[in-house]
């Protein structure tokens, strides 16, 4: 199943309301959230990445081996970037969605869900730990047409509970699947990390 090609979709456009607004410049060890999430992928392992952000963080991608997708109406939520990096990435057997607020996920986690998927290319396989479902999520290209049919708020979650049968769970250490949804998150990690 080497043959597969494999893209990555880095979701990096929401607004951070829960946050307060610009997360993803927010620093965890002198680095910005976006920065930690685009070196989260691994070298060699896609064939095409692509990271849908806003227009004000475009800028912050050059130098980085992706192909930037502005998505000028985040307002209209979640459904929007995953619509326009499916988009970009339909040549691709498989689409890895990274979201860009789980600073603590490592490349070789992301690695290994790739490696999981491959063994199995029907199947949506996941970052879980103790049964609980995290990111990222490799979605097989017959699920294109649903992931692009969400509207509003709405991320893969909704397909992955449409077809839980798919779902490949793929173990991982809980801290990697910690969200920065708040400054208070992101504060506790800083803590830890001193």
């Amino acid at each position: 199943m080497e043959h597969l090609r494999v893209g990555c979709l880095l979701m990096a456009a929401g607004s951070g309301s829960r946050f307060g607004g610009r997360k993803l410049q927010a620093e965890l060890d002198g680095k910005t959230l976006l920065e930690r999430a685009l070196e989260t992928i691994p070298d060699g392992v896609f064939a095409k990445i692509v990271v849908v952000t806003s227009p004000e963080l475009a800028d912050h991608i050059a130098g980085y081996p992706a192909e930037v997708c502005v998505n000028d109406r985040p307002e209209e939520g979640l459904s929007r970037t995953v619509r326009l990096g499916t988009e970009r990435l339909m040549d691709c057997d498989g689409i890895l969605y990274l979201v860009s607020d789980q600073p603590l996920l490592v490349p070789s986690t992301v690695g290994r869900v790739v490696s999981a998927w491959r063994q199995q290319p029907d199947r949506i396989a996941a970052a879980c730990h103790g049964g609980r479902r995290g990111n990222p999520c490799l979605f097989p290209k017959k699920l294109y047409g649903e992931l692009c049919s969400l509207t509003g708020d709405t991320g893969g979650s909704a397909v992955i509970k449409a077809h839980a049968e798919l779902l490949l769970p793929v173990e991982t250490d809980e801290r990697e699947l910690t969200d920065v949804d708040t400054p208070e998150t992101l504060r506790v990690l800083q803590q830890e990390n001193s």
